[in-house]
């Protein structure tokens, strides 16, 4: 199948970036896509670059909602799954969340990820924003196939990554807002060249583009297969899509599910996992 990542930035005007968004999934399709997913908070600026004020949960979106609707009606119209990632409310009084809507091919809404840890540093002031995610690590039966999220800092958690890969997933997808010079470079690559080689499935980061308030966002989103190598890169800087084509066939070949997998020992994990770091 052939992947696409939309690779975009986000400005102040939201039906802008709405209907951009909208265009650019039409034109994957067009080019063959079977699944388009987004970068995380694609179709707003990046709230959490600036710290919360009460009044921030007026900036979120219900699912289903708006952002959800419209690309419901362009899965079932092209035929294509679709991976969105918006900020959540669940409400007026209830939490707000990172979340990842999974829309199948034919529109209908299978359900949503929500990001799980939280960070709070400069100009990443998500605890402010978002509650930690409630629904666990789900994995989607999809028609692209079998995936997972993994919403931007969730990537940073190896039991986040296994879990997905005990549950099935094939492709894990990473929705994400990383800035220039945040790590070294390079860094976010090997982390997610190691989890599918260690995991057996396939990763694909999509990362938000552009200068905003505080950041200015890096772009370069890729895709890893479950060897480890990088199968495809996007620019840094660049508005642009994406393609990969992958063969989840492969997963089942991987050192990971031949081996790995197979001599784990759970029965011994909850007790060393399960204790607080020494330094918290």
């Amino acid at each position: 199948m052939k992947i696409a990542l939309v690779q975009q930035h986000a400005g102040s005007d939201l039906q802008d970036n709405l209907q951009r968004g909208l265009r650019a999934a039409r034109r994957a399709a067009a080019d063959g896509a079977d699944l388009i997913c987004f970068a995380e908070l694609a179709f707003t600026p990046f709230y959490p670059q600036i710290p919360a004020d009460p009044e921030h949960p007026a900036l979120a979106e219900t699912i289903p909602g708006p952002t959800t609707e419209a690309f419901v009606a362009l899965a079932r119209e092209l035929g294509v799954v679709v991976v969105l990632n918006l900020y959540e409310k669940t409400g007026d009084r209830g939490p707000c969340f990172d979340s990842s809507p999974v829309i199948d091919s034919d529109g209908s809404l299978l359900g949503v990820s929500r990001m799980v840890h939280i960070t709070d540093y400069e100009h990443y002031y998500e605890q402010g924003y978002y509650a930690p995610g409630d629904t666990g690590v789900p994995v989607f039966e999809t028609a692209a196939g079998r995936i997972g999220l993994a919403i931007c800092y969730d990537r940073h958690y190896p039991e986040s990554m296994r879990a997905l890969a005990v549950a099935g997933a094939e492709l894990v997808i990473v929705p994400q807002a990383g800035a220039v010079g945040e790590w070294p470079a390079g860094l976010y690559e090997a982390e997610l060249r190691v989890a599918a080689f260690q995991n057996g499935y396939f990763t694909a980061l999509v990362n938000r583009v552009g200068k905003e308030e505080n950041l200015t966002f890096a772009g370069e989103s890729f895709v890893c297969g479950p060897d480890g190598r990088v199968l495809a890169r996007a620019g840094e800087g660049t508005d642009e899509i994406l393609y990969c084509d992958v063969d989840l066939a492969e997963c089942a070949t991987s050192h990971a599910r031949r081996l790995f997998l197979r001599d784990r020992r759970p029965e011994l994990y909850a007790e060393w996992l399960g204790k607080r770091h020494k330094g918290s």
